[in-house]
């Protein structure tokens, strides 16, 4: 009944945003790929932390993508799409495995750097609500980073959480 268990998780370098990474990152190492889909991941997981996944999210999480060196062109709208059609495993079942991905193999800057486009991506529709407040703050601990992090980060967009209305 339980056969096929390990103590290793399973399915991790398997996924469909990893999947669609490594389609649009030709050349790159495994290590970058696995950043990179964690990244868009954690991007991902925030951006629906409210159960909604909206367009201005989506936006933004293309935008921070386009960015990224090594991406083919219509890389960010290929990864966008994968997690649109995946996004509630990708927020609710994968973000432990991106957290950690980025805590190993990525330095205390580009995880800083993460927080505050993480805090930007729940911004964009003008809210961040409580359920994004929790994930950010969740995030943030998993990536190795503190309350003070954190504070840092969301100070820049004071007026927009909710709970201060």
């Amino acid at each position: 009944m339980f056969g096929g268990w390990s103590k290793k998780p399973q399915g991790r370098a398997d996924t469909p945003l990893v999947a669609a990474v490594r389609a649009e990152m030709p050349g790159a190492d495994e290590d970058t790929v696995r950043i990179v889909a964690a990244i868009a991941g954690l991007l991902g997981q925030i951006a629906y932390a409210d159960q909604r996944f909206a367009d201005s999210e989506e936006a933004r999480i293309r935008l921070e993508l386009g960015g990224i060196q090594g991406l083919a062109p219509g890389g960010a709208d290929a990864i966008c799409r994968v997690l649109r059609a995946h996004i509630a495993v990708v927020a609710a079942v994968e973000s432990p495995w991106h957290a950690r991905a980025l805590r190993d193999l990525a330095d205390r800057d580009l995880r800083l750097q993460l927080l505050d486009v993480l805090v930007d991506v729940a911004a964009a529709d003008d809210e961040i609500c409580l359920a994004e407040t929790n994930a950010l703050r969740t995030t943030a601990k998993a990536l190795g980073l503190d309350q003070d992090d954190y504070n840092r980060a969301q100070a820049r967009h004071r007026d927009k959480l909710r709970v201060l209305r």
